[in-house]
């Protein structure tokens, strides 16, 4: 039994056999059995992503969080090279800040928290400097916004540019077209939309492009994408001590999904989260970006402006429910609301009619500034002449005067 319902973009509340998954038996990561278990992760990885011709990929799974798969990708593959780094968001800025570490040719362009990446933008860039690698977030967990892989796919295509991509927060929840979307590398986390436990995270590539790292510069011991992928190929094993258990959990998370069926668990998020959404809409609260451009996981709410989100956040925690603060522009504006991990229908609707209370539980503040004709027909005690001159200063003192909707 959960003590908390994790509304949450990860982690999430994880299935019962994904729990019990993690108390399997102790193996050693250099015997067969977990040979065994790898190659089944990495073929339920990519069975996940619909990759047709399998042996044109690999996946490599790495002891870390999504950020760890994230700096593998972008500490291995740029070398000397000019790399594009696409943001609108935290985390665009977060490949942004870890390229800078490992790569002088950092570029970036750079758009508002929430706003939509333009592709005229883009294009005008990439026609006024040579490009090898773009890299971008799928879904920008700061905003819940969608990126657009597809096109900018194209365009690094056009441009003879690479083309890699965060999807940690996407990958199970969206469709991620590999060969469509010409994506060289892509990374993503066990604890999201995968539902299983943090600490594991992969990345998922062409074998040409693996292939191609055995000559580049090493910049990380660790996170050597090329041994990572060396390993695997050869041993069917990782370069250094996994997480063993995780990796269990992350085999029954993958099982989970494929036994469901990938469309099946894609069509479920959509309406768990089309559920909360109408709900959230029904009781007066506003979203950051139009529901088009969302991700299957989080909504970001704009918070009412009589409510202080922290205490929203403290409130609803005393109901079992866990929810999300913005983050950097949105703090203190808004709150996210996750519908992945082990959350059901139910679960959706307690939520809805608890923030529904929890709201009720605000006094909503209003301005009330009486008028001169008001104030005129006002019994006030003075003289004749002194009348006049309160008027103005009784206006001012009422246009700062606050009290309750439920006073009026």
């Amino acid at each position: 039994m959960n003590q908390h319902l994790l509304f949450t973009p990860g982690p999430v509340n994880v299935a019962q056999n994904v729990r019990e998954a993690i108390c399997k038996q102790d193996i050693c990561h250099r015997e067969i059995d977990f040979d065994y278990l790898l190659q089944s992760i990495e073929n339920k990885l990519l069975t996940l992503f619909e990759i047709k011709n399998t042996a044109d990929y690999r996946a490599v799974v790495i002891t870390g969080s999504g950020t760890a798969a994230n700096e593998s990708m972008l500490s291995s593959v740029v070398e000397g090279k000019n790399i594009l780094i696409l943001s609108n968001g935290e985390f665009g800025e977060r490949l942004h800040n870890i390229s800078k570490i490992h790569n002088e040719n950092t570029f970036l362009l750079e758009f508002n928290w929430g706003e939509k990446l333009s592709l005229k933008k883009i294009e005008d860039f990439l026609q006024i400097q040579k490009i090898d690698v773009i890299a971008m977030v799928h879904h920008e967990t700061s905003s819940g916004m969608l990126n657009p892989l597809e096109e900018i796919g194209k365009l690094a295509k056009s441009h003879g540019a690479i083309f890699i991509v965060d999807c940690v927060s996407s990958a199970g929840a969206e469709v991620i077209d590999l060969e469509k979307c010409h994506i060289a590398f892509c990374s993503s986390s066990s604890s999201k939309a995968i539902g299983s436990y943090p600490g594991l995270s992969f990345v998922v590539g062409q074998t040409q492009e693996f292939e191609k790292l055995k000559t580049l510069a090493i910049k990380s011991m660790y996170l050597n994408l090329y041994k990572f992928y060396d390993f695997i190929r050869t041993f069917s094993q990782t370069p250094n001590t996994p997480a063993v258990h995780l990796f269990y959990a992350l085999e029954q998370a993958l099982s989970n999904i494929l036994n469901e069926g990938v469309v099946n668990r894609y069509a479920d998020l959509r309406d768990k989260a089309n559920m909360l959404r109408q709900g959230m809409l029904s009781l007066g609260l506003k979203f950051v970006i139009n529901q088009k451009d969302m991700c299957s996981v989080l909504t970001t709410v704009y918070t009412p402006s009589h409510i202080d989100v922290g205490v929203l956040r403290h409130k609803l925690r005393e109901k079992s429910i866990i929810i999300y603060e913005g983050k950097g522009c949105f703090k203190n504006r808004v709150f996210q609301v996750g519908n992945i991990g082990a959350l059901s229908f139910t679960d959706i609707q307690y939520f809805l009619d608890s923030l529904e209370k929890v709201l009720d539980s605000f006094e909503p503040i209003v301005k009330i500034l009486p008028s001169v004709e008001l104030v005129r027909k006002t019994r006030i005690v003075g003289t004749s002449s002194q009348i006049p001159k309160l008027i103005p200063e009784i206006e001012k003192i009422s246009a700062d005067l606050l009290i309750s909707e439920e006073r009026l």
